[in-house]
């Protein structure tokens, strides 16, 4: 059968494997910019602090704001402080949270931004942006909110938690899965997620046993762009629906929720994707040096393995609120190759929130 596809590349400049300190003042003048601010959590602000020496009077100040899943009110409160500095562009570092509340900025200002990604998450390489407000998550695609350039320094995450870097793998893990059946796939993204994960799978190991090991760390980095790069170039299915709607409904951890639900919501759609299984089957293999049949319980296994969380209970969930995410979740689906109902979404959330396969 002739191939037909559609494949999107996103304009952006990417430096790898460089001292970010080194290169961030070379990368904030070929964008043409004289006046940035720094955004973090209030937790880097240290950090935010070295990139802002490191910039010199191209920075004209840090706001470490950032926090997860980017309540509005963060963002306006930023944007004002941003005009305030008159400020021409920004540079995110941290996190999920710091570069979201970068693309916040973008989507309502329009400044350029860079991102200097601290963990595996991905979304530097995304157009996907999203804010909550009153217990709901919005999200979209924007051009206007991609970064211009990204830096990944693998030095900057050897100081990440095992815990936290653990789970942010897995949340990568879950573009690339996701970006294997999604219906506008293509032989790159294909090509890159599974390059991706087969990174991922081996650097976390090696992370768990040597956290300052430099070699897993860049390896995970590494995998974590492909596997972003996935996501960027693709639509997203139920895993991150599901995600979405239990981050910004009932405020769970946004990495950890992701690597308990990534088993679960694959093992539901594996019976209909046999050529996403057999991609996740050679990567998840040529890590490991062995077959794989099954990659939705190895995965499950792997999370449990490295110590990860494999229940929603243990994020807080109640067991209450199944129903009512359930409903949330088939209220707006994001479309998945295998037909869901609410019954099989109830079923899902409800093996996730007891840790069973």
């Amino acid at each position: 059968m002739m191939r037909e596809f559609v494949y999107q590349a996103h304009p952006m400049r990417v430096r790898f494997g460089v001292r970010a300190f080194d290169v961030i003042a070379e990368e904030v003048e070929h964008l043409g910019l004289q006046r940035v601010a720094v955004l973090c959590t209030p937790g880097r602000a240290e950090l935010g602090q070295l990139v802002a020496r490191a910039l010199g009077s191209l920075c004209v100040g840090v706001i470490a704001k950032a926090v997860m899943h980017v309540p509005r009110d963060i963002a306006t409160e930023t944007i004002s402080e941003i005009q305030a500095m008159d400020a021409d562009g920004c540079v995110s570092v941290g996190g999920g949270s710091a570069i979201g509340l970068g693309k916040a900025v973008a989507l309502e200002t329009g400044l350029a931004t860079i991102a200097i990604p601290t963990t595996y998450a991905g979304s530097e390489m995304t157009t996907v942006w999203g804010m909550t407000a009153d217990g709901h998550k919005t999200t979209g695609r924007n051009e206007s909110v991609l970064p211009k350039g990204v830096i990944y320094d693998p030095k900057l995450t050897t100081g990440l938690p095992v815990d936290t870097s653990i789970t942010s793998g897995f949340n990568a893990l879950a573009h690339a899965v996701e970006a294997l059946y999604a219906p506008n796939n293509s032989p790159i993204i294909s090509l890159m997620a599974e390059e991706g994960i087969r990174a991922l799978t081996s650097a976390l190991p090696g992370i768990r046993a040597n956290p300052e090991g430099l070699n897993p760390r860049s390896d995970a980095l590494y995998g974590a762009w492909l596997c972003g790069t996935c996501l960027g170039s693709t639509t997203m299915s139920l895993h991150h629906k599901i995600c979405h709607v239990l981050g910004g409904t009932l405020n769970l951890p946004h990495a950890e929720t992701h690597t308990v639900m990534l088993p679960h919501v694959l093992a539901f759609n594996q019976p209909v994707v046999p050529d996403a299984v057999s991609a996740l089957s050679r990567a998840l293999g040529s890590a490991q040096g062995t077959a794989i049949t099954d990659p939705a319980q190895y995965l499950w296994e792997l999370a449990r393995e490295l110590g990860a969380p494999t229940s929603l209970q243990e994020l807080g969930m109640k067991e209450e609120n199944i129903p009512r995410i359930a409903r949330d979740v088939l209220s707006s689906s994001y479309g998945n190759p295998r037909e869901v109902s609410e019954e099989s979404i109830t079923r899902i959330i409800t093996a996730a929130w007891s840790g069973r396969l």
